[in-house]
């Protein structure tokens, strides 16, 4: 059995900080995650991978790995139960990157100047992140449905069935994709459930785009009654439908979770899972979570209502119409639109949570500033 420094690590290239954390184990080689093959991971020891590398039979046939790491919150893209049936150790990064998904939901409202504190939001999904949203909604006096069937009242008081969460000015898609078991989440929303939804309705899909009949969204959106969806996720991903793209108010990369400090928590928690596995007491190298620097400090207008001062902030800290621009260029280019979806999310520029920004408190309305502390900012 080797020991912590001679082992062979092979890891997903947009891990963060992936080196830094795993060279204690030994050498560490990164590649493209969607390019990793048998060949790449035959010496390997460890395995560490995101969403889009399906760890499976085909991948590990040849290797001598004992243990897969995924820096995401998912799990869906392992193979469990081979890797039990081989004893191989795995884990999970839960919650890493739920705080950027919730972000992402709140930059997607304020880009589309819908005031969600006037709504009422269906939730589907329920877990780190659909649960994190609920209850950042809930706190600031939101209107919240929520469909989970794995949960009951007793967990989540605004359960509902799925009829009634669709029946929501918003909807927010946060699901794992799964195909089989009591409920599955693959087409969730097909042409019945699509056509619940109201005019004017905005969905939103950051969790996984299986679960969404994109053929059948595409014909919803077509039909022209005001509906507006904002997709991170595609059923066809890297591959991903210019058409439906083209029917989208805002279309990104799958880089919804993909905040500097959300990729940060899912490698320092999956190195610490190898830790446990491996019985060996490392130290996270010492560091900052982030680029150092003091909180960058986010100007509003004292003068601008309320809502304008909450989207003029949300909008500096993290504006999602910069990731709309830059995938509708990448899908308008000569390149093969997965080589670029793929290199969207490899390159993506730096991106920090809310709690990163600080406002001045002597500009702020009182609405916009509870609002405002409501979701994370100094």
């Amino acid at each position: 059995m080797k020991t912590a420094g001679a082992m062979t690590v092979v890891a997903d290239e947009n891990i963060p900080l992936v080196s830094e954390f795993f060279t204690p184990f030994g050498t560490v080689l990164t590649l493209p995650g969607r390019a990793l093959s048998a060949e790449h991971v035959a010496d390997a020891d460890i395995v560490l991978v995101r969403s889009v590398t399906r760890v499976d039979a085909a991948l590990l046939r040849h290797s001598r790995a004992r243990f897969i790491g995924t820096c995401t919150i998912g799990t869906d893209h392992l193979d469990c139960d081979y890797l039990q049936s081989r004893g191989i150790g795995y884990a999970n990064a839960p919650g890493s990157n739920a705080n950027s998904v919730i972000e992402y939901v709140f930059s997607s409202l304020c880009a589309l100047d819908i005031d969600w504190r006037q709504k009422t939001v269906g939730i589907i999904g329920c877990g780190n992140v659909g649960g994190g949203l609920f209850r950042r909604l809930r706190a600031l006096g939101v209107d919240c449905r929520c469909y989970d069937p794995f949960l009951d009242t007793a967990a989540n008081p605004a359960l509902v069935g799925l009829g009634a969460a669709l029946d929501s000015d918003i909807v927010c898609l946060h699901t794992p994709l799964t195909r089989s078991g009591p409920h599955p989440s693959y087409h969730l929303l097909g042409e019945a459930e699509l056509a619940q939804l109201r005019p004017g309705c905005v969905l939103i899909n950051a969790g996984r785009g299986g679960a969404v009949d994109s053929r059948a969204l595409q014909h919803r959106l077509r039909a022209g009654d005001g509906l507006q969806a904002v997709l991170d996720v595609w059923e066809s991903e890297p591959d991903i439908e210019p058409e439906l793209l083209e029917c989208t108010a805002l279309g990104t990369a799958h880089i919804a979770g993909y905040s500097h400090d959300g990729k940060v928590r899912g490698t320092e928690m999956v190195f610490a899972a190898a830790c446990r596995h491996f019985d060996i007491a490392c130290k996270a190298p010492p560091r900052a979570p982030a680029p150092a620097g003091p909180a960058r400090s986010i100007e509003v207008a004292a003068a601008a209502s309320e809502w304008r001062q909450i989207t003029a902030a949300v909008l500096q800290a993290y504006d999602i119409r910069a990731d709309d621009r830059r995938l509708r260029r990448a899908v308008a280019a000569v390149e093969p639109v997965g080589r670029a979806f793929d290199r969207l999310r490899r390159d993506y520029p730096l991106r920090r949570e809310f709690d990163y920004f600080s406002l001045p408190a002597s500009t702020l309305k009182p609405a916009a500033r509870q609002v405002l502390q409501g979701l994370g900012f100094r």
